[in-house]
């Protein structure tokens, strides 16, 4: 068995940070932000964030994740196998586990439109498989 390369694997997470970033700015720039004005004015969302750095602390948090993503690839694809196929599970199973089960129970308990779990689960997943692709794409060891 190979040893990981982690420069690729860094280089991947980089690359899939940048896409899944983009991803989420599509969903909740595009998607949500008419959304959010109403959850805002209606009192349901507060105007700003509790936490003064959340946008930045977000794009963080997606690279950490395209990271974690692209090692795990790395790490699996010698019993699992090279290629689409592996990176396309990596980033479906990591995804789910990241979108799904918070959303789950943000859509049952919370007082907001359910469109924006739903939209934050497929920013979560889809984003997931996206890096995951592309990590393993770029990936070489």
């Amino acid at each position: 068995m190979a040893p990981v390369n982690s420069g690729r694997v860094l280089l991947g997470a980089l690359a899939g940070g940048v896409v899944w970033n983009l991803w989420s700015i599509a969903i909740n720039v595009g998607v949500l932000r008419d959304r959010y004005a109403a959850a805002q004015q209606a009192g349901t969302f507060l105007a700003q964030p509790r936490y003064p750095f959340f946008v930045g602390i977000w794009i963080l948090t997606q690279f950490v994740l395209a990271y974690i993503l692209a090692w795990f690839y790395a790490s699996v694809r010698a019993t699992r196998g090279a290629g689409p196929g592996t990176a396309l599970q990596v980033g479906l199973l990591i995804g789910f586990a990241a979108g799904f089960p918070l959303n789950l129970s943000t859509a049952a308990w919370s007082p907001i439109s359910r469109a924006f779990p739903l939209w934050w689960m497929l920013d979560m997943w889809v984003g997931a498989v996206l890096a995951a692709l592309v990590a393993g794409w770029l990936y070489r060891e």
